[in-house]
């Protein structure tokens, strides 16, 4: 690349940081959406960006299916840190070898299936997207369970899922892996098991509303209040 000036200097610095940290590195999930669908990555943009809204201000914060941590620098935004897990060892792996790069990171990884234990520590919230459709029914009860573990008294808990009435218009590959869809109703009702509140909303594309929840592609429920 020239070493010469950008034509507009306000440019420069974007120029200087490519060169000094080099292209910014997608994992395999996200690298696959980008070259099959990149519109696909406003609406995962999106989701963690309602995210970060709400746990804004959050110390301590645990992800719960991370992937490969697309979405994790959004909600580092606006909490001091984050813990995210997976139970793919594979994607982890490249997870952490990317994140390495950044001595400043305020996030950390590890593999982990929370159908099996908990994390240790207490976290002052969780967020869960894109994860329980793919839990097996007869599981999400322990799943649920050691999430909550991980949680101090006043904990937030957010959990974002397609709705089951757009699994008509969902892709082959997606049909096979989502096991246990949830409508608005029963993903409250989830929810509302660990929580004394819970409040739904409402997704289609990027946008995030209150409407009526039959009809929209995408579903979230933010839970307060962890009973005993």
């Amino acid at each position: 690349m020239s070493d010469d000036k950008t034509k507009e200097p306000q440019n420069q610095s974007q120029i200087e940081d490519y060169r000094r940290l080099g292209p910014a590195a997608m994992g395999p999930w996200s690298s696959h959406i980008w070259r099959e669908d990149p519109s696909h990555m406003s609406f995962l943009m999106s989701r963690y960006k309602f995210v970060s809204k709400m746990l804004a201000g959050k110390e301590s914060v645990l992800e719960v299916g991370c992937g490969d941590a697309f979405g994790t620098p959004i909600v580092l935004q606006t909490v001091g840190k984050i813990h995210g897990i997976d139970f793919e060892p594979l994607v982890l792996d490249d997870t952490i070898k990317r994140y390495s790069v950044d001595t400043t990171s305020r996030a950390t990884f590890a593999v982990h299936d929370m159908t099996i234990a908990s994390v240790p520590g207490r976290f002052d919230a969780v967020f869960s997207l894109d994860v329980i459709e793919h839990i097996p029914e007869a599981m999400e009860k322990v799943f649920l369970d050691n999430i909550c573990a991980s949680l101090s008294p006043q904990a937030v808990c957010i959990f974002g899922t397609p709705n089951i009435t757009a699994n008509e218009h969902a892709s082959p590959a997606s049909k096979v892996g989502h096991i246990n869809l949830k409508s608005a109703e029963t993903l409250k009702a989830l929810l509302s098991s660990k929580f004394y509140n819970v409040f739904n909303f409402s997704m289609n594309d990027e946008v995030i509303h209150t409407g009526y929840s039959p009809m929209v592609h995408y579903l979230f429920a933010v839970g307060t209040g962890l009973k005993d």
